[in-house]
């Protein structure tokens, strides 16, 4: 892949000196991005919403129901399966989820739409997972009669998915990436539930699990904040599914900021800005929402490395409302309060991580900072990824008070001596193929 440097001066008042920050853009990425269209977007989001309700226990009907938009999710994924050259491939995968005496009252079939982009390395065999959950509500979680256009929450999540989708069948990859639109979610996470359990017990390689749950609203309820600039991103700190040994490594190198989780926010973070303006991606420090979940916490129960995109500002007299205008406010999550230029910004953070994570090599093996005697300087050692072919190695370095890597050194070798304390800076390393795309950071384990 061919690139190209943007090179960004930034000014710091009151100072004497100024910083130059290089940011490599790899002009295939860069394309896809501004290949999103709001109105595709919105095409697809008045497509979800027709089918009147998408609950999870909404009955079959022609033309109405979870089912129905179910088929309809399948359909366009099936029609840019020509333009991938047999690359993609669209199914439903149906599976049965028991009554539970709570939200779900008698068993029911449910299903996850899913398009797989086949990777074109045959000895790679990574998995890239991007999601969103077709199904909807109102107020009452048990009410499948009512409409339930389900807009943003999370009819925003599955047209990104479209839209990723149709730009990226055009498109190589080395690794393979799986579209899927989960259902159940707002029973309880039954899908993701379901593909998680799947992933573990069929041994998927699956390097990362990007859930995107409600990124289409700028507009905050209360508040009355309106801001299409940000986006955040949640991350699990200390991993739900953390062995004794983990927990030991943790506690010893006090990596309870560094999970694999929060190294691919940050990831997050650097390649969304990179690829598109005007967006900050704001890294929160935990696995959700205060006392809340979505479709990636399954995935984080067995151990996968998986985070949550979300909207910065959520509205809340559009999220779980029945239908209805009370003192001059309307209720319910209806397609005209959706910012699909919004959308569109976050689409493009999605689009840019899958493209580069799947483009290069996997992650550095065998990180290790070495610890055989006590020196004010920093040696770390690795070895080759396991998947695709790195043309050199980045290792990162930040304070230990910031949340992001502050610098990186290129090199071509297998290790690196820096003149900086360990005591002072934590440190990572992550691979980089060509056309400059990395893999996500590695934190070191100490090693004599």
């Amino acid at each position: 892949m061919k690139k190209i440097l943007l090179i960004i001066l930034i000014m710091v008042p009151f100072s004497v000196f100024s910083q130059v920050q290089i940011m490599h853009q790899n002009t295939e990425i860069a394309d896809m991005v501004q290949e999103i269209s709001p109105s595709k977007l919105e095409e697809y989001i008045q497509g979800l919403v027709s089918f009147g309700t998408r609950h999870s226990l909404s009955v079959d009907q022609e033309g109405r129901g979870i089912e129905a938009a179910r088929q309809y999710v399948l359909s366009t994924f099936e029609s840019f399966e020509e333009a991938s050259g047999g690359r993609l491939s669209a199914k439903i995968d149906y599976f049965t989820v028991e009554k539970d005496g709570r939200r779900i009252p008698e068993d029911v079939r449910m299903g996850n739409v899913m398009a797989t982009l086949k990777g074109t390395d045959p000895a790679d065999d990574r998995i890239f997972i991007v999601s969103g959950h077709l199904d909807s509500r109102v107020s009452d979680i048990m009410n499948a009669e009512s409409d339930a256009p389900g807009a943003n929450d999370d009819g925003s999540g599955v047209a990104a998915l479209m839209e990723m989708a149709r730009i990226m069948s055009k498109r190589s990859f080395s690794a393979t990436i799986i579209f899927v639109a989960v259902s159940g979610e707002e029973q309880g996470l039954k899908g993701a539930a379901h593909l998680a359990r799947k992933a573990k017990e069929e041994g998927w390689n699956l390097a990362a699990m990007i859930n995107n749950d409600m990124i289409g609203n700028s507009a905050s309820s209360g508040t009355q904040l309106r801001d299409n600039t940000r986006v955040r991103v949640f991350s699990e700190g200390v991993p739900l599914h953390e062995t004794e040994e983990m927990a030991k490594l943790r506690q010893y190198t006090n990596g309870e900021n560094d999970s694999k989780s929060r190294q691919l926010a940050r990831y997050i973070k650097e390649i969304g800005e990179r690829y598109v303006a005007q967006l900050e991606v704001k890294l929160v420090y935990r696995n959700d929402r205060f006392l809340r979940g979505g479709d990636h916490t399954p995935f984080s129960k067995e151990g996968f490395t998986a985070v949550r995109i979300c909207e910065y500002n959520e509205n809340y007299t559009q999220q779980h409302q029945d239908l209805r205008t009370a003192d001059k406010v309307q209720y319910g999550d209806l397609p005209e309060h959706i910012d699909y230029e919004y959308l569109r910004k976050n689409s493009g953070v999605n689009l840019a991580v899958l493209a580069s994570l799947a483009s290069a090599p996997s992650v550095p093996q065998e990180v290790g900072i070495d610890v055989s005697e006590l020196t004010n300087s920093t040696t770390l050692r690795w070895e080759e990824p396991e998947n695709g072919k790195a043309k050199g190695y980045y290792v990162l370095m930040r304070e230990t008070s910031s949340p992001v890597w502050e610098k990186k050194f290129f090199t071509d070798a297998l290790s690196m001596t820096l003149p900086y304390s360990k005591d002072n800076y934590f440190f990572a390393v992550q691979a980089v193929g060509e056309g400059m795309v990395e893999s996500r950071a590695v934190f070191p384990a100490p090693v004599r």
